[in-house]
């Protein structure tokens, strides 16, 4: 597979990236309610409109044309697929179809799966760590085999017997980012993505029902610095995401982040209101933290959860430009 292409940056910058902003609609809508959620979502300013891959939330890729029906300006991604519910060529008949039919505004999203009860309902293998990433990479790259028109031309596909895939709008290609912290998703993000996703959070070890446990800051320095040694071959650094998974705009710090204790009981308070995947404070506070967070681990594209939509907005209207 070619070196990843870069949406809009030059090599080696000098200043930092723009920031982008991206939200995650994770709850289904009749058609208007859903239509309303992704106009809000433009008006708000979100760059990207994203939508995730788990049983019993929206169809990522039935929702993402709805909600280019909707809207004008934001990119439409997935984030993330899970790798095991698709095969290579089933993904890249929806990839090139939804590209088409977003009018080329589609970015693709994927990442191993972790929840072994979504695969258990849907009748599907649940594999190992390693053979999750390892068709996690045989996705990305037989997908983008099929869907690049230089590196298999339809006169190739019909000489070769296999049938012809239609082709994306977006040219080079479109966009990939890929989601994880382990050490070989991180070597396949350097090779391959054009937005590196990190989460904060990491599996569980032996736990089959997708069981998280947040990174504390110093361990997602560790993941981010591996990263940097692994793209260092690259013409073009990836864009690096964070998924921040809550919100809150408080006076009271401490206070704001009680309802949280009871989930992350190995944690004190100030560890949580520490975590790079939560803001907590003031417009001014969280927006300062963004900043912070820039600085250390060089995240210019944030991903806020459907329930912080609103609350982030005068964070995100803060940092333009900055």
């Amino acid at each position: 597979m070619s070196q990843p292409s870069q949406p809009s940056q030059s090599s080696q910058p000098v200043s930092p990236r723009p920031f982008r902003f991206g939200v995650n609609l994770m709850t289904a809508a009749p058609a208007d309610e859903w239509r309303a959620k992704c106009r809000r979502a433009e008006e708000l300013g979100y760059d990207v409109i994203l939508v995730p891959d788990h049983l019993g939330m929206p169809a990522p890729f039935p929702a993402l044309v709805a909600a280019a029906e909707a809207t004008e300006r934001p990119r439409l991604g997935t984030f993330v697929l899970n790798a095991g519910f698709w095969n290579p060529a089933l993904l890249a008949r929806e990839v090139a179809t939804t590209d088409a039919l977003t009018g080329g505004r589609l970015e693709l999203g994927l990442g191993t799966g972790y929840v072994k009860a979504e695969h258990d309902t849907a009748g599907l293998p649940w594999l190992s760590p390693r053979e999750r990433v390892d068709h996690l990479r045989r996705t990305i790259e037989e997908s983008y085999r099929l869907l690049g028109s230089e590196d298999l031309p339809h006169s190739r596909l019909r000489s070769s017997g296999e049938t012809p895939m239609p082709q994306p709008v977006r040219q080079p290609r479109v966009p990939l980012l890929v989601g994880g912290n382990g050490d070989r998703v991180l070597r396949l993000t350097a090779e391959h993505a054009d937005i590196a996703a990190f989460t904060g959070a990491r599996s569980v070890r032996g736990s089959s029902t997708g069981q998280l446990k947040v990174m504390l800051a110093d361990e997602l320095e560790e993941r981010v610095a591996l990263y940097r040694e692994l793209e260092t071959d690259r013409k073009e650094p990836a864009q690096r995401n964070l998924l921040i998974q809550f919100v809150l705009d408080t006076d009271d710090r401490e206070a704001a982040v009680q309802p949280f204790m009871e989930r992350v009981p190995y944690l004190t308070v100030d560890q949580v209101l520490e975590l790079p995947i939560g803001l907590v404070g003031t417009v001014a506070e969280m927006t300062a933290q963004v900043l912070a967070q820039r600085e250390r681990y060089g995240f210019t594209y944030l991903t806020v959860l459907e329930p912080s939509m609103e609350a982030f907005a005068p964070v995100m209207a803060g940092l333009r430009g900055k």
